[in-house]
């Protein structure tokens, strides 16, 4: 009789979030590194991306992105990216970060940093990568992160509520609050 091995899962709470996300301005802040430019992953690097920018005054751009489907949104699918970065600069900066929250395979940062350099190779002089969480099992190490997971867990996040919640089930959320 086999056992199924049970994969293990963190539950990420809003105030542990935004921790994690100044654990790793502080960190590329005490680097050194001197950038001027920063582009998010969206959707998950969105928030992350968003903050460091306020924190270091400096243009945000999105690049979105998409491979996960399915039930609870934890299907890997086949990568697709934007036509093009989001951006409200004439140019994209010479030394870029980018950034997501995680990287899980390591697929979407490897190939976001080919597309950086395919598409605006011209203009970008650096890149370097950042993550709140860095599993194992990734093809790519981040240059910053605030923790590997050497057991590649499940991580939860606390905006996925919203992705199985849909307007009128919050709005009669609140109407019986």
């Amino acid at each position: 009789m086999s056992e199924t091995a049970v994969k293990p899962e963190i539950f990420v709470t809003w105030p542990d979030y935004y921790q994690k996300i100044e654990q790793l301005a502080v960190q590329i802040h005490l680097s050194g590194w001197q950038f001027n430019q920063i582009v998010c992953i969206a959707k998950g690097g969105l928030r992350i991306g968003d903050t460091l920018a306020r924190l270091y005054d400096l243009p945000l751009a999105i690049l979105a992105a998409a491979s996960y489907s399915g039930p609870a949104n934890q299907v890997r699918g086949n990568l697709t990216f934007s036509r093009d970065l989001a951006m409200t600069t004439t140019n994209l900066g010479s030394e870029v970060l980018l950034i997501d929250d995680l990287v899980d395979s390591g697929i979407t940062l490897a190939r976001a940093v080919d597309w950086l350099k395919h598409y605006y190779g011209f203009y970008v002089k650096e890149v370097r990568t950042a993550v709140l969480w860095y599993k194992q099992c990734s093809v790519i190490q981040p240059d910053f992160y605030v923790d590997y997971l050497a057991d590649n867990p499940w991580i939860h996040q606390p905006f996925e509520l919203y992705e199985q919640l849909t307007p009128a089930q919050l709005a009669e959320r609140q109407n019986q609050g």
